[in-house]
């Protein structure tokens, strides 16, 4: 695992993804979301990058996540708050 770095994203703009965010013991804390990603940028005091849907609404992970990723699939653990980030490529038909 390592620390989240931009460029490693950049490959996700434009992709149609599916998101979750889990806590420590697994559970859902959210359903998860379809969205496309139009842009990801770090935010203005540089602690999390956000994945942007549009140019408002975003999802922000802090930048000291340890991040895992295979093809298709990103994810990011919050030691601090035990949340964990995932980002999944969708196919689209």
């Amino acid at each position: 695992m390592e620390l989240i770095k931009l460029e490693d994203l950049n490959g996700l703009v434009g992709v149609s993804v599916e998101i979750a965010i889990q806590d420590a013991e697994g559970g859902d804390q959210a359903p998860s979301v379809k969205k496309t990603i139009k842009k990801v940028q770090f935010c203005p005091d540089g602690t999390h990058i956000r994945f942007y849907f549009d140019d408002f609404y975003f999802l922000a992970v802090p930048v000291s996540c340890r991040v895992s990723s295979s093809e298709g699939r990103w994810s990011a653990f919050d030691s601090k708050s035990g949340l964990t980030y995932t980002v999944k490529k969708v196919q689209v038909f």
